[in-house]
């Protein structure tokens, strides 16, 4: 008898006789263009990664480079000590200038020779012998010419210059130390504007996915959007440069390669590498978004339940009844999903009190205002 004054009528009151109906959050259901999105796990990785060397033997003297920050291509970057290569330079030089005094001492000789050979005191053998100094010479010149661009070219790798723009890393060897081709890395670039994004597709998946760009321009058609790893989106779309030609027989998938701008957002951000968004061998979520445009209703992923009979929402009717209503879900990610039948466009559907409320009960909606982007 008690039990019966505490339950409300059959039909849907509320809960409880004599207490206000239960206030939840709705949304109005909005039919929206969807992109259909596939979503993978890969890593960044820069387009250059370049390791530098010493080329020749020689004390490290100088460095002109903070570590960890920004140089740009054609910057000095260290000083090896240049006096012995200066000095071969300067041997091999003047050697040149012997060379070419010889030379010019051979041909004013052959030309002698040649002019008097039609005389009484002129000889076939002293022309021969004339032009023979003269092309000896001439080798010779060409060997001192050639010693004198190898001295250059070694006395040019006592500086080492940044053969490519983008952050450098700490210094490997410190100034002082002496260095050599077997010394190993001093220093690495890395280059940052644009980055690679390298991930795999489930064979499963690859035909799905080319299916749905297929008549579409096919892979380049889809948009390359980042999720970091702190779960933000990076703000910069990229696209596809290189998929894989055959399916990997160890991971049973294809390889594919995105590229996506990454300039600088913030300068005195200090989370990142020079205020950059992404940095290079960080994992990230690839987004690929079709330009396909399909229709659906998208409600906040928690509005979507399920039980044995399948996916469902509620809804609250005119008479604010709650209703359970079935839905087919075209896509879903973790902050959203997107429904693609079951839900007619101005449903009010319950997106928070959920847990409070079950089917025809009568409640108080209250118009909610939740972020979808």
């Amino acid at each position: 008898m008690v039990i019966s004054l505490l339950m409300g009528t059959l039909g849907g009151v509320t809960a409880f006789a004599g207490l206000p109906p239960i206030e939840v959050g709705v949304i109005t259901a909005q039919e929206s263009n969807i992109h259909k999105t596939f979503s993978y796990t890969g890593r960044v990785i820069s387009t250059s990664i370049v390791n530098l060397q010493a080329r020749i033997t020689g004390f490290l003297v100088q460095r002109y480079f903070h570590q960890g920050t920004a140089v740009k291509k054609g910057e000095l970057l260290y000083l090896i000590e240049p006096g012995p290569y200066l000095a071969a330079y300067d041997r091999a030089r003047a050697q040149v200038a012997e060379a070419k005094a010889q030379l010019t001492n051979a041909e004013l000789t052959l030309t002698r020779a040649v002019r008097l050979l039609h005389t009484p005191a002129g000889q076939q053998s002293a022309v021969d012998n004339a032009r023979a100094a003269e092309q000896s010479d001439k080798a010779a010149l060409a060997g001192a010419e050639a010693a004198l661009e190898s001295a250059s070219i070694n006395l040019g790798y006592t500086q080492i210059h940044a053969p490519i723009t983008g952050r450098i890393g700490a210094t490997q060897i410190n100034v002082g130390n002496l260095v050599s081709q077997t010394s190993g890395t001093l220093a690495t670039i890395v280059s940052e504007n644009p980055m690679n994004v390298e991930f795999s597709v489930p064979a499963r998946d690859a035909a799905r996915l080319l299916g749905a760009v297929a008549g579409h321009q096919g892979l380049s058609s889809l948009a390359l959007y980042l999720r970091l790893p702190d779960g933000h989106m990076d703000r910069s779309i990229g696209h596809l440069v290189f998929t894989g030609n055959q399916i990997s027989p160890n991971t049973d998938s294809l390889n594919l390669v995105g590229r996506i701008p990454n300039p600088i957002v913030n300068p005195a951000k200090e989370s990142r590498a020079g205020g950059r968004e992404l940095i290079s061998g960080e994992f990230v979520t690839v987004l690929l978004r079709s330009n396909v445009v399909n229709h659906g209703i998208v409600v906040p992923r928690g509005a979507v339940l399920a039980d044995q009979l399948g996916d469902y929402v509620l809804t609250v009717g005119p008479d604010n009844k709650v209703k359970r209503q079935p839905v087919t879900l075209a896509a879903s990610t973790p902050a959203k999903a997107t429904i693609s039948a079951g839900v007619a466009p101005g449903t009010k559907i319950i997106v928070s009190g959920i847990q409070k409320v079950h089917p025809g009960l009568i409640v108080k909606p209250v118009p909610e205002s939740t972020s979808l982007d």
